[in-house]
């Protein structure tokens, strides 16, 4: 009796596996896009990074982890501006030198029954720094690939130590400051 037992739960687990399989996509780097904008009284500055590497789980055809790596030496201006994207890329900014990578990695993802939109939640770490992030996005998935597309979301730069004219950090930069949020777009794709 003990063994049919035994045999009964081990056939369950085992049909329970095949039909939530745990599946891992692999981000593909070239089509997946990080733009951002950012905002000065006199007006704003755009760009983009590159996404490093990252990996996506699905189980039970729903994503349950998630974590991708940025490569902040890869800021560019989208003006082409090669002083604007070294300035970004010292220690007024990001301190690329130190600090060559963010990292995303995704806690929650949850759909809101009334509004049918999908928040990912996650720990943004940027200059070593963590801190937790949620944003909208839309997620398309298909057997062999998942699409990520956030809403425009803002992060605030102060909370990860850019402190480069800054009202966080200084009150007497009257209308010369930097804002601290600035806008992130995110496209991630991810192949079996």
């Amino acid at each position: 009796m003990k063994k049919t037992g035994i045999l009964l739960l081990v056939v369950t687990f085992v049909s329970m596996s095949f039909t939530n399989p745990i599946q891992k996509y692999n981000v593909d780097v070239e089509n997946s896009t990080i733009t951002w904008k950012g905002y000065k009284p006199t007006g704003s500055h755009e760009g983009t990074i590159k996404l490093q590497s990252g990996s996506l789980i699905k189980a039970g055809g729903l994503i349950s982890e998630g974590v991708f790596t940025a490569d902040m030496t890869s800021i560019k201006d989208a003006d082409g501006s090669a002083r604007l994207e070294g300035h970004l890329k010292s220690a007024d900014f990001f301190e690329v030198e130190t600090f060559p990578t963010a990292t995303f990695k995704i806690s929650n993802v949850t759909t809101n029954d009334t509004s049918n939109k999908t928040w990912i939640t996650g720990e943004m770490t940027i200059k070593g720094i963590t801190k937790e992030i949620k944003f909208p996005a839309t997620i398309s998935n298909s057997d062999e690939t998942i699409t990520i597309t956030s809403e425009t979301f803002q992060i605030n730069r102060a909370e990860f130590n850019v402190k480069y004219k800054s009202k966080t950090f200084f009150n007497d930069l009257k209308d010369k400051f930097v804002n601290d949020e600035f806008d992130l777009q995110v496209t991630i794709v991810a192949k079996k």
